[in-house]
């Protein structure tokens, strides 16, 4: 038995087989990172790497910023298609790929695969096509497109050319698009006409087209044509503007040889979100993340020539980049993208696409499992899951009742359940329970993988002992670490290295401050208690609240509004608005029939300015925040009311208990 924290609970234990890693193997490497930590690491990158340009330097460190082998040479997409023919491995399925469309019987209507010569023929040819409209090395190109294999083509195509891609998830809005793409500078974007979501198309070029005139510095839109037949032929798209040309008619017959590129060369830039308005832009080095997306791969995921891999995350966000992308392509394994919903037409749309394409490996998130749970064991009973036979979990801690589910329903008692801990930050899995491990605890993010030194300390910095809370730290630098935030070193700097520097500040080095929460059990083992800032984790979807806040007091009734996450069965996370209104429509929040129209409003009105997966599941309309003194919003008191707990901590900073009083006292009918 082991003992559930959450639930205060024992558990049965499941105990995971065997895979590639054996115990000898990890508790070897575990030894080498503890003894001589760099040479750990460069060891890893001259065997794991394909090196134009060998590296001398290994690393060099003027804390808070790190530079790995910076100088080697090397080329991502050489990485992940060259050397795979090279090897024999050419005619072998690269990509998988279905849509979301059925016919009438339920069946998918679109289905493509590429082996990684046809990947690479793409890639070549693309990569000459962007060439072609004066995008080379330094430029910054976004990629703004559905879960297609064509988003696979344009990042490597960037990558091959030593240009910097910026993915936006085709759920953002117009105006979160235009955003980026001006933090990013980006001269070029490469979209598409639409993308299918739930039998809609998703407008995506006319997004771009919405924003056109206020993102001068772009040159080129490239748009790839798909969405006009429903059987997955070419679409009749509208004539393009000047400046845009069609995805196909840059694939000319020139192909393009990759340009090495220094270690340090940034090879994409990805938003993600802060606790201030403004989405941070973390810059990840080519080197450094490809050598940690192809071995975190190897290690967690034990990937065999038969495999069939499907993590089934955007390429939108840092694990559809690393476990979709980099880190299977490295790897020469065969990956499997699905564009759409995972209960279109039908609850069973994902124990379909495994039955039918035989997935070896899937890898989800705890919000799509709790979904799953809710619509019982019948679906999934009534397909053929054989063929898995390893599951993994991402984005959030999952609670153990999903867990127990996950391995139980899915796994059928049998596969190995990899519980992953890591972020947009550090590129890469951090954290797991491995099949060399032993045993796994539902829920628990367990230990570090090799190399990886983490701790949970207090605020001052000192180690807490077992069965204690603390924040999490990791104490050393590694190779996929952000190199810094896109034009702003001094927020890097402040965001994530000013916080921790050991007990009392005595450490030589700053220390990576991860944001989360963390408690360390008996056996030593931790877990992540979520986020001490201000940031929500909504659906796996990592939310700024003035992000959210903002798109709120956009509306012209709103005076004033604050956002906090609560706890939520399916999302983990959801959105719970407090809203001030203007005095003049004060009225609108006392009248049901108004207050229902006005909810709806501001709903519209958060998934125009960033997406429809931020829109808030409740409100609350007062009169009043509370703040403090200085005129800061204390969200925890927020929080606290949101939840319904009572305890409510001190208050003595507060400029009006009286605001406060009157929230707890507030009845929702």
């Amino acid at each position: 038995m082991i003992f559930d924290r959450k639930s205060r609970m024992a558990m049965p234990q499941h105990t995971v087989a065997d895979t590639g890693l054996t115990a000898e193997a990890l508790a070897a490497a575990h030894k080498h990172a503890s003894h001589d930590r760099i040479d750990f690491w460069a060891d890893l990158a001259r065997h794991e790497l394909c090196w134009s340009t060998p590296f001398t330097i290994a690393h060099s460190w003027e804390p808070p910023f790190a530079r790995w082998f910076e100088d080697g040479r090397l080329n991502a997409s050489e990485q992940c298609l060259d050397v795979h023919l090279k090897t024999g491995l050419g005619r072998k399925v690269a990509v998988v790929w279905e849509g979301e469309p059925v016919d009438a019987e339920g069946a998918p209507t679109q289905r493509r695969t590429l082996t990684f010569d046809e990947l690479h023929e793409l890639v070549e040819r693309f990569a000459a096509g962007l060439t072609s409209r004066g995008i080379g090395k330094g430029d910054r190109v976004v990629v703004y497109m559905p879960l297609v294999p064509e988003v696979l083509v344009a990042m490597l195509a960037c990558a091959r050319i030593g240009a910097t891609h910026s993915v936006v998830f085709a759920g953002f809005s117009a105006e979160s698009l235009r955003d980026r793409v001006l933090d990013a500078g980006a001269k070029a974007i490469v979209t598409a006409d639409g993308g299918f979501r739930r039998g809609k198309v998703v407008p995506l070029h006319e997004n771009v087209r919405k924003v056109r005139a206020q993102i001068p510095a772009v040159e080129t839109v490239v748009v790839l044509n798909r969405v006009g037949s429903s059987k997955g032929g070419p679409a009749s798209s509208a004539p393009l503007h000047q400046g845009e040309v069609g995805f196909h008619e840059l694939l000319g017959t020139a192909r393009a040889a990759a340009v090495p590129v220094g270690a340090e060369h940034p090879l994409f830039i990805l938003y993600t979100s802060g606790t201030t308005g403004k989405p941070k832009g973390v810059v990840h080095s080519t080197a450094g993340y490809l050598l940690w997306a192809k071995k975190s791969m190897a290690w967690v995921f034990d990937p065999r020539p038969e495999d069939v891999f499907w993590c089934t995350a955007d390429v939108g966000w840092i694990t559809g980049h690393t476990y979709v992308c980099y880190g299977p392509l490295a790897n020469g394994t065969t990956v499997f993208l699905y564009e759409g919903a995972p209960d279109f037409p039908n609850g069973g749309r994902f124990w379909d696409i495994i039955e039918r394409e035989k997935i070896t490996v899937f890898y989800t998130a705890p919000t799509a499992i709790r979904s799953f749970m809710r619509q019982g064991n019948t679906l999934p009973d009534s397909r053929n899951l054989a063929s898995l036979r390893l599951l993994g979990s991402v984005g959030e801690p999952i609670n153990p009742e999903a867990w127990h589910w996950y391995a139980d329903v899915i796994g059928k008692g049998r596969c190995p359940l990899v519980d992953t801990w890591w972020q947009t930050e550090t590129g890469g899995i951090m954290m797991t329970v491995l099949p060399a491990m032993g045993s796994a605890k539902p829920g628990c993010a367990t230990r570090p993988l090799p190399g990886i030194e983490v701790d949970v300390v207090s605020d001052d910095g000192t180690s807490v002992p077992k069965g204690a809370d603390g924040k999490l730290v990791v104490k050393s630098s590694w190779p996929s670490q952000l190199r810094t935030v896109h034009g702003d070193p001094t927020r890097y700097a402040n965001t994530y290295w000013g916080t921790f520097s050991g007990p009392g500040g005595t450490s030589k080095e700053p220390w990576y401050f991860t944001g989360d929460g963390a408690h360390r059990d008996e056996d030593g083992d931790i877990w992540i208690t979520g986020r001490v800032d201000d940031v929500m984790n909504v659906a796996g979807h990592r939310l700024g609240t003035m992000e959210v806040e903002s798109a709120l007091v956009g509306h012209s009734d709103v005076a004033e509004a604050a956002v906090v996450g609560v706890p939520d069965a399916i999302k983990g996370t959801s959105v719970f608005a407090f809203v001030t209104l203007m005095k003049a429509s004060k009225g609108r929040a006392e009248d049901e029939s108004q207050r229902m129209r006005l909810e709806t409003e501001l709903r519209d009105a958060v998934a125009r300015e960033i997406g429809s997966f931020a829109k808030p599941e409740h409100f609350r309309f007062t009169d009043a925040l509370p703040k403090t003194r200085s005129g800061k919003i204390m969200r925890r008191l927020l929080r606290d009311v949101a939840t319904g707990h009572e305890a409510l901590g001190d208050t003595s900073t507060l400029e009006d208990v009286s605001v406060l009083s009157a929230l707890q006292h507030y009845h929702e009918d």
